[in-house]
């Protein structure tokens, strides 16, 4: 792991939160959708937070 302040820890504590629930809530839209197009553009956002919390957390090991 980096060395990395507490401050700096804690900022990327609060965006992998961050990230995370943006996951769960475009997951969650995107099986509300019955428009297919929304439906998809949803997942893609999903699929987007996902492969950013991915590479914060990545940058933690």
């Amino acid at each position: 792991m980096p060395n990395i302040t507490s401050k700096e820890l804690s900022a990327l504590e609060d965006q992998l939160n961050y990230e995370q629930m943006l996951v769960k809530k475009y997951r969650t839209f995107a099986g509300q959708c019955s428009d297919v197009a929304l439906q998809n553009k949803c997942t893609q956002i999903a699929n987007k937070h996902q492969e950013h919390f991915n590479k914060l957390m990545n940058y933690l090991q």
